[in-house]
């Protein structure tokens, strides 16, 4: 490599690894495939939950501090079974926690990480056949590679 050309994250495979999670059984699966795909490639995993808040606070507002309190109870409990995990299996490993729009803020904490690759559990709802889901809208991105998981 001459000293006129700059290296390009990503090309001799990823070196952070970045899933999203939120308790459902396809981000989890995500984050499984993630954690092995980060071990095999002596990669940095950072996983990120996003607290989006429910659309139904919207017509309860009262109902907002018992939807934020669950959201974050998950948020916890992901992150002792992701620490538990990562540390079992030998995985260099962040746990980042926001709140927003999943894919705004994914697609920022992917900048901030300098990510090389994203992986993502497929979504189950209805809703984002009309809007798109959070994957297909980190590959419409394209600013890095995307992996979705059934």
């Amino acid at each position: 490599m001459s000293g006129t050309e700059q290296f390009e994250r990503g090309t001799d495979g990823p070196r952070v690894i970045v899933v999203a999670v939120d308790g459902s059984t396809t981000s989890l699966r995500a984050a499984a495939y993630a954690a092995g795909l980060a071990r095999r490639q002596a990669a940095e995993l950072v996983a990120v939950v996003v607290i989006a808040g429910s659309s139904l606070v919207g017509l309860a507002p009262a109902a907002m501090p018992a939807f934020d309190q669950a959201e974050r109870q998950v948020a916890d409990e992901l992150r002792a079974q992701f620490v538990e995990a990562t540390a079992r299996a030998g995985v260099r490993a962040r746990f980042i926690e926001t709140t927003g729009d999943p894919f705004t803020e994914i697609s920022r904490i992917c900048e901030k990480v300098l990510a090389d690759a994203v992986v993502v559990g497929a979504s189950t709802s209805a809703g984002h056949r009309i809007v798109g889901s959070v994957g297909v809208r980190l590959v419409r991105a394209g600013k890095w590679p995307v992996t979705v998981v059934p």
